[in-house]
């Protein structure tokens, strides 16, 4: 299990991008240093002259890999997700009890990101402040309908499906799982950025985690439903 827990590759939509950054050491490193150059100065002022400088490589380079930086974007929030998703299927997959596993699932979705060494090549807690600061940016477009088509955003919707089916287990007669699953994601990502922005807008704090926030409102919505 070891071994092959070593070799899990996320996988992205290929439309998202022109060449597979995974397939060479120059798009690992367009990956890895254009995620800490978004998580250091923002998605509005990063551009690919000033991520080509940071790897010591030409502009061109990158283009060869992501049409622009709006492609960029969708690839590691995919990513993000494509990780999520692998993070919740590994730690529900030997769990039988229904109410275990939603609650497990909760925790993986909401709990702080840490460093992960499988992949070597990406800074999961830089990537997950993009994710809660910046990720929105990838769909509120005029192109969102067209990219959803394509399938830009079925790791995400997928994700979204495992929890909702985990949720129609522990309550097959609640009518809005999807819903709630999707509150669930969205909402902790909003939950992080209020505590880390606009404290008074939520009880989230030290002691307070996202995580103790949507396990009581999952149960509180669960058993008003039974």
């Amino acid at each position: 299990m070891k071994y092959l827990l070593q070799d899990v590759k996320i996988t992205v939509n290929d439309k998202v991008f022109i060449k597979d950054p995974e397939s060479t050491s120059l798009g690992k490193r367009i990956v890895e240093h254009g995620i800490l150059l978004i998580d250091e100065i923002g998605f509005e002022n990063f551009t690919f002259r000033k991520l080509g400088k940071e790897i010591r490589s030409n502009e061109s380079s990158i283009y060869r890999y992501f049409e622009n930086k709006h492609k960029f974007l969708v690839y590691i929030t995919s990513w993000f997700w494509g990780w999520k998703e692998f993070q919740l299927v590994f730690a529900t997959h030997s769990i039988s009890n229904s109410g275990e596993k939603l609650d497990k699932a909760i925790e993986v979705i909401t709990k702080p990101v840490e460093k992960d060494d499988r992949f070597g090549h990406i800074n999961e807690i830089a990537l997950s402040n993009i994710i809660i600061n910046e990720s929105s940016k990838s769909f509120l477009t005029k192109e969102v309908d067209e990219e959803n088509q394509d399938g830009y955003f079925s790791i995400y919707k997928r994700l979204v499906k495992r929890l909702a089916e985990m949720i129609s287990e522990v309550s097959d007669s609640y009518p809005y799982p999807s819903s709630l699953a999707s509150t669930i994601i969205e909402g902790t990502l909003h939950q992080h950025f209020l505590r880390d922005h606009f404290r008074s807008l939520t009880e989230c704090n030290e002691d307070i985690s996202p995580s103790d926030y949507f396990r009581h409102l999952v149960e509180s919505i669960l058993k008003g439903n039974e």
